[in-house]
C-alpha cells in the first residue's frame, strides 16, 4: 500500500510549524502506524534529513505516549483505540493522511508530533497521598467492597493518561482524565478520608495549568482508549460543588 503523508513539522515550541509531505511506498496492511513512520524515518536518515519526532514506549496501547491526531481524530479513525494499535489496513491504498501533534495550550509542542503533557502528571500530584496507615497488606477479603463499586474504580482506573480526551475536545478540557484519577480513588475506603479536599485541588490545578471547561460533548468517551466514562466528571463534578 502506498499513501501520502502529510506531517506536522515544527522545530520547538518557538518556531513555526507547518505540513510536510512525504510519500511512503510498499507498506504491508498488518504494519501499525508507529512501525509505518518507523519505515519513513529510517529513509529519511539514509537520505541525511531529519527524522519526524514523535512519542512511543511500550507500543502496546499500555502506557499511553503515543499521542498524535491522525485525519483530524485523536489516535485515528477507530474508536477506543491508541495510535501504536491502529493499523494500516484501516486506511486505503493511496490515501492522503493527515498527522499531526495533540493541540492544547496546555500540551505545547516540543518537536513535530511530540508535545509536552507534564500538566496531566501536575494534576495528579496536586492530589497527594492518601494518608491512611495500611501497614502490611491486608487479606483481600477483609475489607468488602460490592462488586458494583469495584468495577467502577476499575474503570476509572484504567486511564492511561495518553491525553487524547484533551485533544478531543473543542475546549481542551482535561474533565475526564482528572475525573478518573479522583473517582478511582474515591471509590475505595482508602481514598475517602481526603476526598473531598483531593478533588478540590486537582480541579483548582487542572483549571490553573489552561485546561478548558467540559463541554459535555462526549467527544472524549469515544476518542478514550480505555472507554472511560463521562458519568465519571459528573462524580467529580457533584464532589466538587458539594465540599
Amino acid at each position: 500500500m502506498d499513501f501520502l503523508l502529510k506531517i506536522w513539522r515544527q522545530e520547538s515550541f518557538e518556531a513555526t510549524g507547518r505540513f510536510v509531505d512525504y510519500l511512503v511506498y510498499d507498506i504491508s496492511e498488518d504494519t501499525s502506524f508507529l512501525e509505518m513512520l518507523d519505515q519513513l524515518n529510517e529513509a529519511l536518515i539514509l537520505k541525511g534529513e531529519d527524522p519526524v519526532a514523535f512519542d512511543h514506549d511500550c507500543r502496546e496501547g499500555i502506557c499511553g505516549h503515543c499521542g498524535m491526531v491522525i485525519n483530524g481524530r485523536a489516535h485515528g479513525p477507530l474508536s477506543n483505540t491508541t495510535t501504536c494499535t491502529l493499523h494500516m489496513r484501516s486506511f486505503k491504498h493511496g490515501d492522503t493522511i493527515y498527522i499531526e501533534p495533540f493541540r492544547a495550550n496546555s500540551f505545547p509542542v516540543k518537536k513535530d508530533l511530540r508535545v509536552d503533557r507534564s500538566a496531566l502528571d501536575h494534576i495528579i500530584q496536586a492530589g497527594g497521598y492518601i494518608t491512611v496507615r495500611t501497614g502490611q497488606a491486608p487479606e483481600a477479603n477483609s475489607i468488602l467492597i460490592p462488586t458494583e463499586t469495584v468495577e467502577e474504580a476499575f474503570d476509572a482506573a484504567a486511564c492511561i493518561g495518553c491525553g487524547a480526551c484533551v485533544a478531543s475536545c473543542k475546549n481542551a478540557s482535561a474533565a475526564l482524565f482528572t475525573a478518573a484519577k479522583i473517582v478511582h480513588l474515591a471509590k475505595l475506603p482508602q481514598g475517602q478520608p481526603e476526598h473531598r479536599e483531593r478533588t478540590h485541588k486537582m480541579v483548582q490545578k487542572m483549571d490553573e495549568l489552561g485546561f478548558g471547561a467540559c463541554s459535555n460533548t462526549g467527544a472524549c468517551e469515544v476518542e478514550c482508549p480505555q472507554s472511560i466514562s463521562i458519568g465519571h466528571i459528573a462524580q467529580m463534578n457533584k464532589a466538587f460543588w458539594k465540599g
